[in-house]
């Protein structure tokens, strides 16, 4: 009996410890970075085929995701949408984001279809979109399910450019399940379409605080609610870090290729406005070779960044060219898409 009786108060006495540091904890407000959302999911027959990285067919592991990523967004007033495309079809009109209503429109989505017959018109399914984004007022943003693999109708890259011109607003995610050199290239322009993006490794996502941190990255911020009493901090210099997560290069490559274009053009607009004047740019590698090889390839890719902006008008003295080899990967390198994430170049204000 005083076992229990030991047992119990042990019991209680964590409980109110428990108690004591979420009172002692500062609160935090969920503050929606976007108004709208779409979810966008390729339905076509490659989709349908097993991914050797993933270990199962593609659309089953979309659907999954999707299911879980509905699970971790907070419901702050978003308008919602959902939608197929190869073929179009859409699941859930705008309304007001809730989980259930996002379930229901993700139920009917098939994982069994037969593969053949089913061409992919990628390029028609993103102009599809436009009614439905017409429906969304603010900021939206638009997660894309796919493999990139377009084999049928519109350039999807240039629908995409034409659907974010007409929606400045809009911010395109993908959640890639490229396998081949032709879908990684379509994933990777679109992208860059849109510098907000945020990149998505569906093998990565498997992991419950990456997802976690990707719906943070879409969806909202997180800040702690404002003390009642003390005065307002005197302003900083506006000079925030600059990230863009759309600079990969080609495996063991350190060139500018034509794909790279979209997103220097967009750093190149952001540098020429900001107000810091220093940057320092920094080269990244996946973590096949060695360490020191992998320190000079990450430096010859920091410097090609470098050349290609001075070369369009920007100050060279601003930029200092960093190397980080392969010591602070952000994607898994267990997977073609991880390490192709990993081989990328960052841009931060000093």
């Amino acid at each position: 009996m005083k076992m229990h009786k030991k047992l119990f108060g042990g019991v209680i006495l964590a409980a109110l410890m428990a108690l004591v540091m979420a009172a002692q904890a500062p609160a935090e407000t969920l503050k929606p970075k976007v108004d709208n959302f779409i979810l966008f999911v390729d339905y076509s027959g490659s989709m349908a085929m097993k991914s050797d990285t993933l270990k199962g067919v593609k659309i089953k592991n979309a659907k999954d995701l999707i299911a879980r990523m509905n699970a971790e967004i907070p419901e702050l007033g978003y308008k919602s949408g959902v939608a197929t495309f190869a073929p179009y079809g859409a699941l859930l009109a705008p309304t007001t984001y809730s989980k259930a209503a996002v379930a229901g429109a993700i139920a009917p989505i098939k994982t069994d279809y037969d593969i053949y017959g089913r061409n992919t018109p990628m390029g028609f399914g993103i102009k599809d979109l436009d009614p439905m984004l017409s429906q969304m007022h603010g900021k939206t943003a638009l997660i894309i399910f796919t493999d990139g693999d377009s084999n049928y109708g519109s350039d999807p890259v240039a629908e995409a450019k034409a659907l974010y011109a007409k929606n400045p607003n809009l911010c395109i995610h993908v959640v890639s399940y490229a396998d081949n050199a032709h879908g990684k290239m379509v994933v990777d322009e679109i992208r860059g379409i849109s510098r907000c993006s945020v990149a998505g490794d569906p093998k990565a996502l498997e992991n419950p605080a990456a997802l976690k941190k990707f719906v943070r990255d879409v969806f909202y911020d997180v800040a702690p609610d404002a003390p009642v009493a003390k005065a307002a901090p005197a302003p900083k210099a506006a000079c925030e870090t600059i990230t863009f997560g759309n600079l990969n290069f080609d495996f063991n490559k350190y060139q500018i290729t034509p794909q790279m274009e979209p997103a220097l053009e967009q750093a190149l607009t952001i540098l020429k406005d900001s107000k810091c004047q220093k940057f320092v740019i920094e080269g990244h590698t996946d973590n096949v070779g060695g360490i020191p090889y992998n320190q000079k390839l990450s430096e010859r890719r920091a410097a090609s960044v470098v050349n290609w902006l001075s070369a369009h008008g920007l100050d060279i003295s601003k930029f200092s060219v960093v190397g980080k080899g392969k010591l602070e990967p952000k994607f898994d390198n267990k997977t073609d898409e991880g390490r192709h994430l990993n081989r990328r170049v960052e841009i931060r204000s000093l």
